[in-house]
């Protein structure tokens, strides 16, 4: 599994309002993306959030990268500060 990590700053709680509104209603990843996860975590205090998005491959990833990469700004949760793209090594649930 792979996981692209992504951190924003500059995150509103009514743009992530319209952002999970907008995953929601679309029902899956966009066009393009072969993505087989989403995780949104949002700290409302600092105005951050992380995004991960998982794929089954490293080729996957690195098409879905350059979709969201080319996305309008408004169509993020605020300003993009970091990507990570991983190898996930480990998932424990309780």
């Amino acid at each position: 599994m792979y996981v692209r990590v992504v951190r924003f700053t500059d995150v509103s709680s009514e743009r992530m309002q319209h952002l999970l509104e907008r995953v929601n209603q679309a029902g899956g990843p966009p066009p393009g993306v072969n993505a087989k996860g989403l995780e949104i975590a949002f700290d409302q205090g600092q105005g951050t959030a992380v995004v991960l998005q998982r794929f089954e491959s490293a080729t996957d990833m690195e098409e879905g990268a350059k979709i969201f990469a080319a996305m309008d700004v408004s169509e993020t949760p605020g300003t993009r500060v970091s990507v990570d793209s991983c190898e996930q090594k480990l998932a424990v649930e309780a």
